[in-house]
């Protein structure tokens, strides 16, 4: 039994306990992480039954990270069945009997090798590789896909795969800046917080469904980006300052009838503005001439 298999043998009893009734899975994601980048092969499937383990795993716990991660195992796994029927190579005949290669054909393997070097690397993140190697991008997809799932209840059939719609992003995203830098950081986080936030589930909804493209949800604003609500609600700060510094252009009328409520004095400037309908009363905005403190009544 190699180290693998070993490593791989032990990580199967862990995760076998915390499938159990009652069974603690506070450690469930690090031994995934673990089993993600160890070099497993058809003979450790076979052997340790890790990928039972794994999709029982997946059956009975309710953290997401597990779940996307032991669905992310079990599919790449999968690929070993479905190349065990004829996938294996022949043994190697005995070194006596081997001719010489041609030198064309020396050259060919010595350029395949680092090729097959490059496939047995362990990814860095559990999110499946299509047009890209690179672990940051990989990493950032995940995350984008882990947003998306913030409303893992509703129903998205039909709809393309949360994978799908990440990869998607990403790529315009990083087609902007053609590096993963901190501006391309920046926006990524940008992306993952606004499609998570609870308050904004119509963004999130848009791009899901096809109202919103990748390449336009990649470039907005994060004015753009806000709900109907903080829309509003800026809207409205924008008007209030915008009513201030029409205030202070004009000097306003001294007045001695009204007592600032913070300093207690009678040293006031007031204006009147109609900041609602014609048939509205005015509004009255107040300054303390002595202390600077404003207010306003109708």
């Amino acid at each position: 039994m190699n180290n693998a298999e070993e490593e791989v043998m032990r990580i199967q009893k862990k995760l076998s306990k915390m499938t159990s009734e009652n069974g603690d899975q506070e450690q469930a994601l690090d031994l995934l992480k673990v089993l993600r980048d160890l070099p497993v092969n058809l003979d450790i499937l076979t052997k340790t039954r890790i990928g039972m383990t794994v999709n029982a795993l997946r059956k009975s716990t309710t953290d997401d990270e597990v779940i996307s991660l032991s669905k992310t195992l079990i599919k790449n796994w999968k690929k070993f069945l479905g190349s065990s029927g004829g996938g294996k190579e022949t043994a190697t005949p005995p070194s006596s009997s081997k001719k010489p290669k041609p030198k064309e054909e020396k050259r060919e393997d010595d350029e395949k090798k680092p090729k097959e070097k490059e496939k047995e690397k362990p990814r860095q993140t559990s999110f499946p590789a299509t047009n890209t190697t690179d672990a940051v991008r990989l990493k950032c997809r995940e995350l984008l896909a882990n947003a998306l799932k913030a409303d893992g209840d509703a129903n998205h059939e039909g709809c393309a795969s949360f994978e799908e719609l990440a990869e998607e992003l990403e790529e315009a995203i990083f087609q902007e800046f053609n590096n993963t830098d901190n501006r391309y950081k920046n926006r990524i986080r940008s992306r993952v917080a606004n499609l998570k936030d609870p308050k904004n589930p119509q963004l999130r909804n848009n791009f899901i469904f096809g109202a919103l493209s990748a390449q336009k949800l990649a470039s907005m604003t994060a004015e753009e980006m806000a709900s109907d609500e903080m829309k509003q609600l800026r809207n409205k700060f924008i008007k209030e300052s915008i009513d201030d510094a029409q205030l202070a252009t004009v000097q306003g009328t001294k007045t001695d009838l009204l007592k600032c409520g913070k300093c207690k004095k009678r040293n006031c400037t007031y204006n009147q503005v109609q900041t609602r309908s014609a048939d509205e009363p005015m509004t009255t905005f107040v300054m303390c001439n002595e202390c600077g403190n404003r207010w306003k009544f109708c």
